[in-house]
C-alpha cells in the first residue's frame, strides 16, 4: 500500500501525543479543586475540554475510515471499467 508510511507516522505521532495528554490530568484536577475551594469558576470550561479531547480520536479514526472507503471505492470503479 502506498499509504503505509503515512499510517505508521500518524500512529507514532498519536502515541506521543496521548502520553503527553495523560500527564496533564492530575494537574488539571488539582487546579480546578483549589479554584473551586477559593470560590473561583475556572472549572466551568473543563467539561468542554474533556469533550474536545474525547472527540479528537473519533475524528482521526473517522478520517482514516473515510480515506480507506474512498480508496476501496476507487478500486471498485477501476475494476468495473477494466
Amino acid at each position: 500500500m502506498k499509504y503505509t508510511k503515512y499510517i505508521l507516522l500518524t500512529a507514532f505521532f498519536l502515541t506521543i501525543v496521548v502520553v503527553e495528554m495523560a500527564a496533564q490530568c492530575p494537574m488539571c484536577r488539582m487546579t480546578v479543586e483549589s479554584n473551586y475551594a477559593g470560590g473561583g469558576s475556572a472549572g466551568l470550561g473543563l467539561n468542554n475540554g474533556i469533550l474536545y479531547l474525547l472527540a479528537a480520536p473519533y475524528l482521526v479514526v473517522g478520517t482514516l475510515a473515510f480515506f480507506y472507503w474512498k480508496h476501496k471505492r476507487d478500486e471498485q470503479i477501476e475494476e468495473e471499467l477494466a
